[in-house]
């Protein structure tokens, strides 16, 4: 494959933090399939089958999971990718891993993770994301963490683009291996994060219409979902609508997929490196204007019927006080956690505290729920409105 100039190239990459010999190396891969592969491997990756994506601990096997819309984001970011000839295996490791940081039960458990901590810091995913692969899952005897290379550590960062505010544990990290947080990231950065929209923007919508939150007919109200499905029923007039309805989601992901492509090869014309990418006064990757006001009204759209659903925020209220409960069990007595947890608390605040937040953060739902009742004696209820 031909690379296109303003690509990420692995033999150029700025290296790890944890210098390796290429001796050690194993197999012939890039830089970037190393890191990509470490990620797949890795237990915190392995915990997203288990942790909320929309729906909180859903009965059915058929909602999506972090695990599972993790890999969608890889499979949209890869086509992109590919068309603009950048390099895959960084754009993948990106959107694989780009959602490790979260902790159970999503946005409810983060919320109350970050009250938690609110005298020491507070608590944030996409900062948790770098923890998590920068110290935390440390399975090599050389060195703490993944020791991914920079440039899946900087896209991970700056994927929503340059870090104004910095939280003390991106400033922490940053302290120990600079990650030019000011700067915009790498143009593969820029994709998964495109494609992470692309993906929960339409996949969302598949989830809300089978739980029955979502109706076709509000849907329809959104001008450009209407043309879509009106040329799915042109095309397909006697399928069953759950079949259309799947192709709706297709072909959404279709248009939104190529319309990136054509905007972001049009801003990238005429750069000649990476640097480029990240000097550039605004995002190379990126929707038409078009597009970009469409897809604004579907997240209303769907912050409105979906997100903030009066069932989904009584779910996530119960949810967030589990995770509370955890966090106050184990504070005042820390013989609750696990015994290798234990053996690294320390002594001294904020240090003690956000110990306890990183235990709580790589729980799964599940284990939350198991961890909630074998304290308290009870199973928490209405944590599942589907």
């Amino acid at each position: 494959m031909t690379f296109a100039p303003f690509a990420c190239d692995p033999a150029q990459s700025r290296g790890r933090e944890f210098p390796i010999e290429q001796s050690l190396a194993r197999g012939p891969r890039s830089a970037f399939q190393r890191d990509r592969d470490r990620i797949v491997h890795s237990i915190a990756f392995r915990r997203l089958r288990h942790k909320t994506q929309v729906f909180i601990a859903p009965d059915g096997d058929h909602y999506r999971v972090r695990l599972t819309h993790s890999l969608e984001v890889a499979q949209i970011g890869r086509v992109i990718a590919r068309a603009l000839g950048l390099d895959e295996d960084l754009t993948e490791a990106l959107c694989l891993a780009h959602d490790i940081g979260h902790p159970p039960f999503g946005h409810a458990g983060e919320d109350a993770l970050d009250a938690a901590l609110h005298r020491h810091g507070g608590f944030d995913h996409n900062a948790q994301t770098l923890r998590t692969l920068m110290r935390l899952e440390s399975p090599y005897c050389e060195h703490e963490g993944l020791n991914l290379s920079w440039e899946v550590l900087e896209g991970l960062a700056k994927h929503n683009g340059p870090v104004g505010m910095v939280g003390w544990a991106l400033a922490e990290l940053d302290a120990a291996y600079p990650l030019h947080l000011s700067e915009r990231g790498s143009l593969e950065s820029q994709v998964a994060a495109l494609a992470d929209d692309i993906a929960y923007d339409n996949h969302d919508i598949d989830d809300g219409l089978r739980a029955g939150f979502l109706q076709l007919e509000e849907l329809l109200t959104l001008d450009f979902v209407a043309d879509q499905w009106r040329a799915i029923e042109r095309k397909f007039p006697h399928a069953p609508q759950d079949r259309q309805l799947r192709e709706l989601v297709r072909s959404q992901i279709g248009w939104m997929v190529n319309d990136v492509i054509g905007e972001t090869a049009a801003r990238g014309h005429g750069m000649a490196c990476p640097a480029d990418v990240r000097a550039a006064p605004r995002a190379t990757a990126a929707f038409s204007a078009a597009l970009a006001e469409q897809e604004r009204a579907l997240k209303a759209f769907m912050y409105q019927r979906l997100y903030h659903h009066p069932q989904q925020l009584a779910t996530a209220e119960r949810a967030r006080a589990v995770v509370a409960q955890l966090y106050a069990a184990f504070a005042q007595d820390p013989a609750l956690m696990e015994p290798s947890w234990q053996a690294r608390l320390p002594d001294a605040e904020p240090a003690r505290s956000r110990h306890i937040a990183d235990y709580i953060a790589g729980m799964t739902d599940r284990f939350a729920i198991s961890a909630f009742a074998r304290i308290y004696g009870r199973m928490p209820e209405g944590l599942s409105n589907v």
